[in-house]
């Protein structure tokens, strides 16, 4: 415990992009074991609040790596600068989506509400037979109140706050010499 303190200290750009490459890829993993582990098909929006994870957890390696390798630190704290706005961005994806599932406000068309003029019968009776519609307006899951992007949401926000600590302490450790 005390190595990880001293490393917390002393290396906040290492500890925070572990951090985040660790939380991240649990996070990733997890929704990859809902998909195909239990069989929950995911939503556009589920698949969308992805790609901050897609994004992050390599940028965080690298960071990682940058930062044994001496990297500049300029670089390291754009870096999680990025990483930071993009689950902020993935924070109030997550909350829209949970908004949808709560039916505090619409959806996308694509993925809730009512389906768009199929046209004619035969038409429509062609389109059903090539397409899955999973909707965004219904939870698939839920554990203590909490959907999945919900839970999306909680570790979006802590990750970024992760972020954001690591380029508060690595600034400030730049400006005290």
């Amino acid at each position: 415990m005390a190595h990880a303190n001293s490393l917390i200290e002393s290396r906040p750009m290492l500890a925070a992009s572990i951090a985040i490459a660790v939380v991240g890829a649990a996070t990733i993993l997890g929704a990859w074991l809902f998909q195909f582990g239990l069989g929950f098909a995911p939503c556009p929006l589920c698949l969308e609040q992805r790609y901050a994870y897609y994004f992050a957890v390599p940028l965080a390696v690298m960071v990682a790596l940058g930062d044994q390798a001496g990297a500049s630190r300029k670089v390291l704290i754009g870096a999680c600068v990025a990483i930071a706005a993009g689950m902020l961005w993935n924070t109030g994806l997550g909350i829209y989506h949970s908004g949808i599932e709560w039916r505090w406000w619409p959806g996308p068309q694509e993925c809730s509400g009512n389906p768009a003029d199929f046209g004619s019968a035969r038409a429509l009776a062609e389109r059903l037979k090539s397409i899955t519609v999973v909707r965004c307006d219904e939870a698939a899951w839920r554990f203590l109140g909490l959907s999945l992007a919900g839970y999306n949401a909680l570790i979006s926000a802590v990750l970024a706050a992760i972020a954001l600590w690591a380029v508060v302490r690595e600034w400030s450790r730049r400006h005290e010499t």
